[in-house]
C-alpha cells in the first residue's frame, strides 16, 4: 500500500517523459496534476485506515534488496510521517497548478517536480537508514536542476551552491549511519530504536554530531544556512513552494527520526547544547529577514528563524514538545507556502518585489486587495496571531520547552516577536500608502492600475489560507494523528524531563504537570 505513494508519480514522470510526440506544457501539467492528485487521494486512503492509538509503523512493506549491504526495500507509516505526506502532496498540486502555463521544455520540467514528489515520500516513508538515504539524495539532482534550468539570472550560482552543500549533507548523514550500524555490530540497516544502546556514550556523541550537522544543512540552520536565501530567490514560485514546505523538512524529520529517535543518551547530553545553537538560529533568521528589502529573501530568512523552534522542540523531548516538532513542521509548510506563493504573484503583477520600490498594493480600486488581505493573514499567521496554525506550533513549542530550557525558550519567543516586525515592514513597505511600483527618483507612477488576479490564480492562496485558520482553530485535527507516534518518541527521555521540570517546580506546579504528562488523550483536550 505504501509504495503506490512512490511509484505513482513516478509512474507519472515516466509517462511525461514518454509521451509520444511533442507534448504541450498544458497536457504535461495536466498529466502531473493529476498523478499528484491521486497520491493525496491515496494518502487520505492511508489515513481512513491509519489507527492512531499505535505508535509503531503500520502497513508495513519488507522486501529483501542487497542483504550482503544491510539494505532492505522496508516501508513504514506512523503519526510522524503520515501529516508530511499529506504537505507532500498537497504542496506539489499546488506547485504544478501555479506553474507557467507558457513554460519552456515543460517534459523535463513536469517529470523533476513529480520525481522529488516520490523521492520525499520514499524518504519519509523508509523504515531502512541506507533505503531513507537513497531517497534523501534523490530529490538532489532534480531540485538542482529545476533551479538551474528555471530560475533567475544568477540560477547557476544559485543551483550549484545549493549542490555542494547539499552533497556535504548527504555525506555526513550517510557516514553517521555507516559508523551506527559498523559499530553496534548489526548486518542490517533497519530502523530500530535500540541500536545506538549498546555504544559507549563518546561514540554515541560523535555520530549524533555528524547527523546534526548533515540534517542541519538541509534545515537549514545558522551557519549553515547561506544556501537556503539565494536558492529562493532565484528559484521560481512554484520551486520556492516546494523548497520551503516540503524539502526543509527533510532536515527537521531526520533530526526527530533518527537523532532524537536513536541517540536518547546522546540526545540528552547535547540538548543544552541544541537548544542553545536553535536561538542563535531562530535570532540571526530573525534579524536577518529584517534587513533585507527583497520580499522573497525576507521570507527565505524567516524560514530559517521558524525552523530554529523545532530544534528547541526536540531538545526539550517533553511530550508537548514533541508534538509541537510535527506542528511546527506542517504549519511552517502551509504558511511559507501561501507567503512564497502571495510574494510571486505580486512580482509576477508588478515585476519586481524589491521593497524600496513597491508601496500602495492593497489600493482596493488599482491595486491588489485581495493579494494583499491574503498576505496580511500569511504574515499573523507566521507572527503567531492566536486563531492560527501557527499560534498553535509556538504555543506547543514553547510550553513544551519552557520548564526545560527557560533562558533558551524565552530568547526563541524574542524570535517570535521579531517575526511581527519584519513582516510589518514587508506589508508596510508593499501594501500601505499611494500606489507605486517604480523607483522615486525615476518620476514614480502614482497612478498605475495594475492587472487584476483572477479567481483561478486566487485558489491556491485561498486554500492554503483556508487550511491555516482551519487548524488555528481545531488544532486537535492535526494533534491526534501524531500524538501516540510521539509519545513513544518521548519515553526514553522520561527521566530526562522529569529531573529537569522538578527541579524548576516551584516555578509552576501546573505547568510542570501539563509539561510532564504522558497520557496520550490528556494532549488532545489541551488543543480543543
Amino acid at each position: 500500500m505504501l509504495s503506490v505513494l512512490i511509484l505513482i508519480p513516478l509512474v507519472g514522470a515516466l509517462a511525461v517523459i514518454l509521451w509520444p510526440g511533442n507534448i504541450t506544457a498544458f497536457t504535461a501539467k495536466l498529466v502531473s496534476g493529476l498523478t499528484i492528485g491521486l497520491t493525496l487521494l491515496w494518502v487520505i486512503v492511508l489515513a481512513t485506515q491509519f489507527d492512531i492509538a499505535t505508535p509503531g509503523f503500520q502497513f508495513e512493506e519488507l522486501l529483501p534488496w542487497v542483504e550482503p549491504l544491510g539494505l532492505s526495500y522496508r516501508l513504514g507509516l506512523d503519526g510522524l510521517s503520515l501529516p508530511l505526506l499529506a504537505v507532500n502532496s498537497l504542496l506539489g498540486i499546488v506547485a504544478i497548478y501555479i506553474s507557467d502555463p507558457q513554460l519552456h521544455r515543460p517534459r523535463l520540467y513536469y517529470a523533476l517536480i513529480l520525481l522529488i514528489n516520490g523521492a520525499v515520500a520514499g524518504a519519509f516513508l523508509s523504515a531502512n537508514l541506507l533505503l531513507f538515504f537513497i531517497f534523501y539524495e534523490l530529490e538532489l539532482i532534480p531540485l538542482y536542476l529545476l533551479i538551474a534550468i528555471w530560475g533567475g539570472a544568477r540560477r547557476g550560482y544559485a543551483a550549484t551552491k545549493f549542490l555542494i552543500y547539499t552533497a556535504l549533507s548527504g555525506i555526513l548523514i550517510l557516514g553517521a549511519f555507516l559508523g551506527l550500524v559498523w559499530l553496534s555490530g548489526n548486518t542490517s540497516f533497519d530502523y530500530d530504536s535500540g541500536l545506538a544502546t549498546a555504544l559507549p556514550l563518546a561514540q554515541q556523541i560523535i555520530l549524533l554530531v555528524a547527523l546534526l550537522i548533515g540534517f542541519g544543512i538541509k534545515v537549514p540552520l545558522f551557519p549553515f544556512h547561506t544556501w537556503l536565501p539565494d536558492a529562493h530567490v532565484e528559484a521560481s514560485t512554484p520551486v520556492s513552494v516546494l523548497l520551503a514546505g516540503v524539502l526543509l523538512k527533510l532536515g527537521t524529520y531526520g533530526l526527530v527520526r533518527f537523532g532524537l529517535g536513536l541517540f536518547p543518551d546522546a540526545w540528552m547530553a547535547l540538548a543544552p547544547v541544541m537548544a542553545t545553537w536553535a536561538v542563535i538560529s531562530v535570532l540571526y533568521g530573525s534579524l536577518a529577514a529584517i534587513a533585507q528589502t527583497d520580499m522573497k529573501k525576507m521570507v527565505a530568512y524567516s524560514s530559517i528563524g521558524h525552523m530554529g523552534y523545532v530544534l528547541l522542540a526536540a531538545a526539550a523531548s517533553t511530550p508537548l514538545s514533541i508534538v509541537g516538532t510535527v506542528f511546527q513542521m506542517v504549519s511552517h509548510g502551509l504558511i511559507s507556502g501561501l507567503l512564497f506563493l502571495l510574494v510571486g504573484v505580486v512580482y509576477h503583477t508588478t515585476g519586481t518585489r524589491d521593497l524600496t520600490v513597491l508601496r500602495g498594493l492593497l489600493n482596493p480600486e488599482r491595486g491588489l486587495p485581495f493579494v494583499g488581505s491574503l498576505m496580511i493573514l500569511g504574515v499573523m499567521a507566521s507572527a503567531g496571531i492566536p486563531g492560527m496554525v501557527g499560534f498553535i506550533s509556538e504555543f506547543l513549542v514553547f510550553r513544551g520547552s519552557f520548564l526545560i530550557f527557560p533562558v533558551q525558550t524565552l530568547l526563541c519567543m524574542v524570535g517570535s516577536g521579531l517575526t511581527a516586525v519584519y513582516f510589518l515592514l514587508l506589508v508596510n513597505r508593499a501594501f500601505f500608502g499611494r500606489l507605486a511600483v517604480s523607483l522615486p527618483s525615476a518620476s514614480p507612477q502614482l497612478d498605475v492600475d495594475l492587472p487584476s488576479v483572477t479567481w483561478r490564480d486566487r485558489l491556491p492562496a485561498l486554500a492554503l489560507a483556508s487550511m491555516i485558520i482551519a487548524f488555528g482553530l481545531q488544532p486537535n485535527w492535526m494533534a491526534r494523528w501524531s500524538e501516540h507516534t510521539t509519545l513513544a518518541l518521548h519515553e526514553p527521555y522520561q527521566g530526562f524531563v522529569q529531573a529537569s521540570t522538578l527541579r524548576l517546580a516551584p516555578l509552576n506546579d501546573s505547568l510542570v504537570a501539563d509539561t510532564l504528562v504522558l497520557d496520550a488523550p490528556v494532549i488532545s483536550p489541551l488543543l480543543s
